[in-house]
């Protein structure tokens, strides 16, 4: 994905407060071996980008004046209740470095699964993205979770994942649950009485 930026020089709450008045987000670009860059973007632009996933959790082509850097979102600010990006953060992303970011999760084959099918469990899901560290070649767009297989009452945890080839999980104690199938109290309670 592409992003057209322009460096600024003003900085400051004055400075700021124009730009967002001219239709501007001030933002920065940072890390590296480069100096921190004050940058502007185009602010209609920007907040749609925002609403696609893909913008979070992939490399992005920052051309700011000219120069193009592959960099990451890494924050943003929105305005308390206006539809307003504040702010964003972008870090510099070195090919050969291994990078730590939040992949979103996505769900699949929730409905042929033996939960859902046979035993009329909901899966819940417990965790919507996952921690992840590889380099930014290998960073997917998402992580898909299969739950074909998935039973009234088990859970799916982090280990049983197919990631992708040069992707680790950056899971921070035991093995962590992603998503859970399972049975509503009032079916339990009906089938109770059925018996």
């Amino acid at each position: 994905m592409k992003v057209v930026a322009f460096a600024r020089k003003e900085q400051g709450t004055g400075a700021s407060r124009r730009l967002r008045n001219a239709g501007q987000t001030p933002g920065i670009i940072y890390g590296g071996t480069e100096p921190a860059v004050n940058i502007s973007l185009d602010h209609n632009a920007l907040f749609h980008a925002l609403k696609k996933e893909v913008f979070h959790s992939s490399i992005l082509d920052m051309d700011v004046d000219g120069k193009v850097e592959k960099v990451l979102l890494r924050d943003f600010q929105m305005h308390a209740f206006k539809q307003l990006v504040l702010h964003a953060d972008f870090q510099r992303v070195d090919p050969n470095k291994k990078i730590h970011v939040k992949v979103p999760l996505h769900f699949v084959n929730a409905e042929v699964s033996p939960a859902v099918k046979l035993s009329a469990a909901v899966i819940s899901h417990v965790a919507v993205e996952l921690d992840v560290e590889c380099l930014p070649a290998d960073l997917p767009e998402f992580i898909e979770v299969d739950l074909s297989k998935v039973e009234a009452g088990q859970s799916v945890h982090v280990s049983a994942l197919k990631l992708p080839k040069g992707v680790s999980a950056v899971v921070h104690g035991d093995d962590a649950t992603v998503a859970i199938a399972v049975k509503p109290a009032g079916a339990a309670s009906a089938e109770a009485d059925a018996k």
